[in-house]
């Protein structure tokens, strides 16, 4: 019988998940929670992340390490970019934390970052390894995190806001059904600013990729509010006319 082959990690390359939710209300990020001493929560907080094993590619890596780390899986995650500067671990916490898990914590890492949308309600995060908690965060309310997280944060919004753009990738954070109002939010959340009412749902209804349902919201303090569902057809029809203009 022939030995098992050993998984070796790369000392210098690592992966990190951005992954945004959103609740109606506020658009979130998905955050572990280290171990070790830190002054503040800040410092505690992280992207999911992780070395790479030698045998595997950058998104299988990226793909492991979100599962290992929240116990979400079959993610669709696209790269955001690389990450190499000296300086990224440049805080002492950081570095005595690296000191308490990695055989090589000195080594100079550069990480290749991925960021997704997923539908909150869809995931149950769960802690794992080196993370004692794994929760969704106001985009808003984070100021800092370990390493260079924050920086990678920040450039995956940009990146998000940019290609909300010219498609409309945020249907990927809502359910199936959901009413006009509930969208709005969305996109104020995702572009950080308000927007006019009538406007939005003028444009959003003349761009014909949204099917009414035959149904209203229940059990409301308002009046109830018409469903709809997003038209994945007149969408790819609009795509394929060379329309791109879905900003707001």
């Amino acid at each position: 019988m022939k030995a098992e082959k050993i998984q070796q990690l790369n000392p210098n390359v690592s992966v990190d998940c951005v992954i945004f939710g959103f609740d109606f209300e506020q658009l979130k990020v998905l955050l572990i929670e280290r171990e070790g001493n830190f002054e503040d929560k800040s410092q505690r907080l992280a992207l999911p992340g992780d070395l790479i094993f030698n045998s595997e590619n950058l998104l299988s890596a990226a793909q492991r390490v979100l599962e290992e780390l929240t116990g979400l899986k079959d993610i669709f995650l696209k790269q955001v970019g690389a990450f190499g500067e000296p300086d990224r671990i440049s805080k002492e916490t950081d570095k005595q934390w690296l000191r308490s898990i990695r055989a090589n914590p000195d080594a100079r890492v550069i990480t290749i970052a991925y960021y997704s949308l997923v539908q909150i309600t869809d995931y149950a995060p769960q802690a794992n390894s080196f993370a004692t908690s794994a929760n969704w965060y106001d985009v808003r309310e984070i100021e800092d995190l370990a390493f260079d997280h924050y920086s990678i944060l920040r450039q995956a919004l940009d990146q998000l806001r940019m290609e909300l753009q010219s498609r409309p990738v945020g249907f990927n954070l809502m359910p199936p059904k959901f009413t006009l109002g509930q969208l709005q939010k969305m996109y104020e959340a995702i572009l950080g600013k308000s927007l006019d009412k009538r406007n939005f749902r003028r444009k959003i209804l003349k761009l014909d990729i949204l099917a009414p349902l035959e149904e209203k919201q229940q059990e409301v303090s308002h009046k109830p509010a018409q469903y709809f569902m997003f038209n994945e057809e007149n969408y790819n029809k609009l795509r394929e006319s060379g329309f791109d203009n879905f900003g707001f």
